[in-house]
């Protein structure tokens, strides 16, 4: 099978760590690919980020569509989700809600730690949006910049570990979710330090979305995610007219 991974923002060396992750957790037999648009912001951190980076997100959903046999949105945000789904009727799946779903199967209890204290908000919508916001105990900020993960000399990694501690010892948690792209590749190695499961959804978002090719479920075309209806949309949209 063909999955493609896409990175929302428009920094190619966060979009080749994800390929890396993606690639080390698939099947052999799976073909995996990653790619991010040209236009956008470089890093997502808040509302305004995740609305000018939708376009050129669809954009790769549009231009693959019939290519690959299912797409991974490595955006812990789930940007762009619901409108990428109405585009392919591959599986479309957010690493976010991939994680929530897997940690949710081996925890009772769960913390996110996520990046900057902006973000914390967009996460608990999307815990309530998905019904698992009672198992989670907590979204936690780490006030870590995406762009710091990728930053040899930062600190990064201490302040995320440092949280993940608090974590254990206030939240009454079995389990963590990281809750950044851009921090993929901490699991394994956080998980194995602090002796308990610790969820990387774009790890979490590959093996769901093999199952579910494995599986033959593609995304329904009746309802909310029916393709869009015909339309003409003007200026700079023009090109993507349906």
């Amino acid at each position: 099978m063909r999955l493609l991974v896409i990175n929302p923002n428009t920094t190619a060396s966060m979009t080749a760590a994800i390929e890396a992750v993606a690639k080390k957790v698939a099947y052999p037999s799976s073909e995996v690919s990653a790619c991010n648009p040209n236009d956008g912001p470089v890093s997502i951190e808040g509302y305004v980020d995740e609305a000018f980076s939708v376009p050129g997100l669809l954009r790769l959903i549009r231009q693959n569509d019939g290519q690959y046999d299912a797409f991974v949105i490595a955006c812990f945000d789930d940007t762009g989700l619901e409108a990428a789904r109405c585009l392919t009727a591959a599986p479309v799946l957010g690493i976010g809600e991939a994680a929530f779903h897997l940690a949710s199967m081996i925890s009772n209890r769960f913390s996110v730690i996520t990046t900057l204290s902006r973000s914390v908000a967009a996460i608990e919508h999307n815990l309530k949006r998905y019904g698992l916001a009672t198992r989670c105990a907590r979204v936690r900020a780490s006030e870590v910049p995406v762009l710091e993960l990728e930053d040899p000399q930062s600190d990064a990694r201490a302040r995320i570990t440092a949280e993940i501690r608090k974590a254990l010892a206030e939240d009454q948690i079995e389990a963590i979710v990281l809750g950044c792209a851009g921090m993929a590749q901490l699991a394994a190695e956080l998980s194995e330090e602090l002796g308990v499961p610790v969820v990387d959804g774009v790890a979490a978002a590959t093996k769901l979305a093999e199952s579910l090719v494995s599986l033959g479920l593609q995304t329904a075309k009746i309802g909310p995610y029916a393709r869009p209806v015909a339309k003409i949309y003007k200026g700079q949209f023009h090109a993507d007219s349906f």
